[in-house]
Order: C-alpha cells, then sequence, then structure tokens
C-alpha cells in the first residue's frame, strides 16, 4: 500500500498466550510474532507496543504546544512594565 510506503506501517498488537503478534491497521499484509517465556510478559509488552502517543496528547499539549506561547506572553509582559 502507498500510505505504508509513505507513513510506515501502523502496527495493532494482541498477545494470545506466550505469544505476542503485530499487524498492520491497513491491510497490507506486514506483521509478525514472538514468544515471550510467560503469558503475563506478552500481555505486557502488547500494551506498551500498541500505546499510541496520540492517547494522551491532551494532557502534553500544554507544555510542548503551548511553550512559545508562553515565552510571547511573558516578553509582552515585559514591555508593558
Amino acid at each position: 500500500m502507498m500510505r505504508c510506503r509513505l507513513l510506515g506501517h501502523d502496527y495493532h498488537f494482541t498477545a494470545a498466550a506466550e505469544t505476542m503478534r503485530w499487524d498492520c491497521v491497513r491491510e497490507c499484509g506486514a506483521g509478525g510474532s514472538k514468544t515471550y517465556p510467560t503469558a503475563a510478559d506478552a500481555r505486557r509488552y502488547a500494551a506498551a507496543f500498541d500505546r499510541k502517543d496520540r492517547d494522551d496528547l491532551g494532557r502534553r499539549a500544554p507544555l510542548i504546544g503551548l511553550f512559545p506561547l508562553r515565552i510571547l506572553r511573558a516578553i509582552r509582559g515585559q514591555k508593558r512594565a
């Protein structure tokens, strides 16, 4: 698929017993699996890898996204004083 070639694969991770599997959500056929010593390890890794950065974007946005705005307001505040 062209989207996977341009943007990279969008993997979804799942765990079944001791095996963690991943497949591309765009159904291009990319994927794989890995076996861990315990089922708990497979579930833990699948949950960690399946997390998307955009899931907690609202919590990070004020620190990263609004930092330039805070600097601009600080500079404007100094000019007024």
